[in-house]
Formats: C-alpha cells, sequence, structure tokens
C-alpha cells in the first residue's frame, strides 16, 4: 500500500488507473477480491437445491460464473431483494439459508492472476468502513453467516479467532475485525487506500490514442486529500477509465431541520452519548436522555442507555402499531432486544403509568424546538405542547450518502433526479445486469447507493461490475 501512494498519490501525471473504487466497505472489499483474479467456478460434483437454476448452471460447466450470462441465470428466482443479480450471487454462496438450511457454497474459487484488472480502493477508515464506527459491542442485525465475504464464512473465522456467534448473530466490532482481516488474507491490502477523502470526481478530457486520434471515452479525475498519521493532508489527482461508488449511506445523519437543533448538547450519533458516559457528563443521575427515532439506530441507543441506567425518553412521530415500523419486521426469536424496546414503546407510554423505572415513550410527538437551557418543547397529537428537561439529545433518524464529490450530490444519476439520492427512497439508477449507471457511461454504483442495503446482497452487485468490467478489458460490451 505504501508503494502504491508513494508512486501514484499526488502524481497526477501517471498512467491512468483501470479502475478506482470509491469506498472500502462490504462493497468495496467484495469487488476488489473478484477484479484481483479470484474467480467463482460451481464446483463440479455441486448439485444446487434450486432445480431450474441447477440446469442452468450445468450448461456451462467448467466456465467462470464471471463469463457466463447473469441476466439468464438469475431468471425465475426469487428472495428477499429486488436485484436479480443479488439474488443470484447469494444463491450460489448460501443455497438455502432462507428455509434454514446451511448446504455450502456450490462455488469454488481459483486465483487466476492474469485475469486481474489494475484497481485501487480509497476509503477514509480501515477496511471495513462504517463498521469501524458502530460501537463495538452492537449485535448486528443479520444473521453473522449472512454477513461474511466469499470463500471465507464467518463462523469459521470466529472459530479460529475463538469467539461465538450471539443468538447466530456477531457484534459489530467482531464484523469490523473479520473485514480488516479479508483483506489481509486474501492478499487485497495494496490496492487498499486509507485515510483517503474524495473531494471531486469529475468527467475530463478524451485521452489522444496511440494514433493521435482521441478516445471517445474520456476519463474521469478523482481528486481529494490523505490524511496521514500526524494528521497531515496530502492531496492527490488520479485518472481512471471506471469509477465505483461504494460509499455506503452512514456518512451524513439526517436532521430535524428545527430550531436549536445546532445546540452544543444535540447530537447525531450513538458515539456522542459513548463519550459522554465515558467523561461522567451524563450519569443515572442526570436529566434524562432524550433519543428521537423509531428504527434500529434508535432502538440501540436505547438499549445502550438502559445497560448503563441512564434515564430516557424516547420520542418518534409514528404510533406503535404502524405497521411499517422495523420491529413489526423483525421475527422475535432472534431479535428479543429489538422487541423488548418495541414492547417498552408500546408500554410506557406518557399517557400509562411505567413499569419500567427510567424510560418513557413519546409515540406521535412532534418536536417543536430546542432551548438553550438544554429544552424539549413538543406538540402531542391532540395539539398540547409539553417541555422536558435534559442532559442530551440524540436525533437518530437515519442517514443520507455524502456525495458532495459528485456534481450536484449526484442527484442527476438517481432514479428520480428531482430528489437527493436516498438508499431507500432513490437510489442510483444502474443497469440492472452491470450496476453501470444509466446516466454516465465508466461510472458504476454498488451496495446501499444501488438499492442493496444488506451486507448479503451487496456482494451481487460486485459480481455484476466485475463481469461488466472484465468484459470491457476483453473488448465485449460491458
Amino acid at each position: 500500500m505504501s508503494n502504491w501512494k508513494k508512486d501514484h498519490l499526488g502524481a497526477s501525471s501517471s498512467e491512468p488507473l483501470k479502475v478506482i473504487i470509491i469506498g472500502n466497505g462490504p462493497s468495496g472489499i467484495c469487488l476488489s477480491y473478484l477484479l484481483s483474479g479470484y474467480t467463482p467456478y460451481v464446483k463440479p460434483d455441486a448439485v444446487h437445491p434450486h432445480p431450474l437454476l441447477q440446469r442452468k448452471l450445468a450448461e456451462a460447466q467448467g466456465v467462470s460464473i464471471l463469463d457466463q450470462d447473469l441476466d439468464y441465470l438469475s431468471e425465475g428466482l426469487e428472495g428477499r431483494c429486488q436485484s436479480p443479480v443479488a439474488l443470484l450471487f447469494d444463491a450460489l454462496l448460501r443455497p438455502d439459508t432462507d428455509f434454514g438450511g446451511d448446504t455450502e457454497s456450490v462455488l469454488t474459487w481459483k486465483l487466476q492472476k492474469e485475469r486481474a484488472i489494475p484497481h485501487v480502493v480509497l476509503g477514509r477508515n480501515l477496511p471495513g468502513g462504517a463498521w469501524h464506527s458502530i460501537e463495538g459491542s452492537m449485535v448486528t442485525l443479520s444473521q453473522g453467516q449472512w454477513m461474511g465475504l466469499p470463500d471465507l464464512e464467518v463462523k469459521d473465522w470466529m472459530r479460529r479467532k475463538r469467539r461465538g456467534l450471539r443468538n447466530s448473530r456477531a457484534t459489530a466490532g467482531d464484523i469490523a475485525h473479520y473485514y480488516r482481516d479479508y483483506v489481509n488474507k486474501k492478499g487485497l491490502g495494496q490496492s487498499f487506500v486509507s485515510g483517503a477523502v474524495v473531494t471531486a470526481v469529475e468527467r475530463g478530457i478524451p485521452e489522444p490514442s496511440d494514433s493521435g486520434a482521441r478516445d471517445p471515452s474520456p476519463l474521469f479525475q478523482v481528486s481529494g486529500f490523505l490524511t496521514a498519521e500526524d494528521q497531515s493532508q496530502q492531496p492527490f489527482s488520479l485518472r481512471a477509465h471506471n469509477v465505483v461508488l461504494a460509499t455506503g449511506t452512514s456518512d451524513s445523519p439526517a436532521r430535524l431541520g428545527v430550531p436549536g437543533e445546532t445546540l452544543p448538547f444535540v447530537h447525531h450519533e450513538l458515539s456522542a452519548l459513548e463519550a459522554a458516559i465515558g467523561a461522567g457528563t451524563v450519569t443515572p443521575d442526570s436529566d434524562p436522555v432524550l433519543i428521537i427515532g423509531a428504527g434500529l439506530s434508535a432502538a440501540d441507543a436505547v438499549l445502550y442507555a438502559r445497560h448503563y441506567n441512564i434515564p430516557v425518553i424516547h420520542a418518534f412521530r409514528r404510533p406503535v402499531d404502524d405497521p411499517g415500523l422495523v420491529f413489526n419486521q423483525l421475527p422475535k426469536m432472534l431479535y428479543p432486544e429489538y422487541h423488548k424496546v418495541h414492547q417498552m414503546m408500546r408500554e410506557q407510554s406518557i399517557l400509562s403509568p411505567s413499569p419500567y423505572e427510567g424510560y418513557r415513550s413519546l409515540p406521535e410527538h412532534r418536536l417543536l424546538l430546542f432551548t438553550e437551557h438544554r429544552q424539549a418543547l413538543f406538540q402531542d397529537p391532540q395539539g398540547l405542547q409539553k417541555v422536558f428537561g435534559l442532559s442530551l439529545v440524540l436525533v437518530l433518524i437515519g442517514s443520507h450518502p455524502d456525495l458532495s464529490f459528485l456534481p450536484g450530490a449526484g442527484a442527476h444519476l438517481a432514479v428520480d433526479p428531482d430528489q437527493p439520492v436516498s438508499a431507500k427512497r432513490n437510489p442510483i439508477d444502474v443497469e440492472p445486469f452491470t450496476y453501470q449507471s444509466t446516466q454516465q457511461e465508466g461510472l458504476y454504483a454498488l451496495g446501499p447507493l444501488a438499492g442493496d442495503n444488506f451486507v448479503r446482497f451487496v456482494q451481487g452487485g460486485a459480481l455484476a461490475v466485475a463481469s461488466s468490467l472484465l468484459r470491457k478489458e476483453a473488448g465485449k460490451p460491458p
């Protein structure tokens, strides 16, 4: 990695790269693995439990999945994802997992270095991306086995580390360590640059070819800075034929837009509560912590505060029995702690006596403002206003991707170009079997940016991108 930095970062005259991947979370890691020459084949003796898929796989024995027709292979597959190629790769890696089975993958992996495509992965954090920013003891939403990347199962890695899964789930700290370890074990580290912040991605002028004519495909110019261990910043400027956006969505917390939201006691990340408890500025004897939101991040904050006996006021705009609440979509057996929070939200209403000391919920309440005296003014469903004194506020109502390095924050790339990019409501519009932008040739999007919101399914997008790039290298249509 250091050699790559020395040779390329800041050297704007260097040869253009084939691919730059922006983001080093699970999406970026998986794509780097596929671009490093690791090639998936169906095991000669494997029999897939899905009869139609098995028949199609048998038609092309000995041909890499990357070289097959992903549209044809994925036709007829159904599952918990809208992306057909994500369902395909998941079915190959975990054939019957949705039915509670543990049939091993039908794939075998071969390292074929002649197929590798030179690339670099730029990330703000260590490999693993935002997983390094999550409180380490938090348990993952997905089952541990669904957090794994190709050819290194999480359960096998944890067994070697003498760690165990809790109710089939792993901690965020274990998963962050697993992703960093994966990069090392698979020999991908030379392509990864940590501490890299991208500030601009622009379409440059076409490159002159050997004949003197302009290449019809202009290059991308990727600019930013690298933060060193001594916190100094070194600018860089790179050129590439293809750019892959894999930055996830946790960069920019969503805001309420109410007066007082910028006051110093109002925060938008759980880490603020961790720091306050660690510093002793929030204790069981303090005024309550206000947690705003009805998703899993807010539930994590409630659980964290309760663990330290911190009094909590939990406010949210939806009714507790709203079927759209995520708690109503999670099996109780797998997620008992989240269902406990949902039960508290229902039973601990301000309108009813609280059997759980130190917790009060405010369903269907709208926050009007914060005051500099650490107070919050709410309006209840009947229009009455209420004031609460607080020690700290956590606004946990989701997040947006930070695509400020793109013109117009990338809105022109979205399904609805008149709205900002949103993982759940307005993802980047990509071709379903290449994940290339429908608006910009050579620009790809992966993971939540393309609407794939679980690690289990982001890997199919990486397969699609790798297949497209390999076809470009071979001079075939992408």
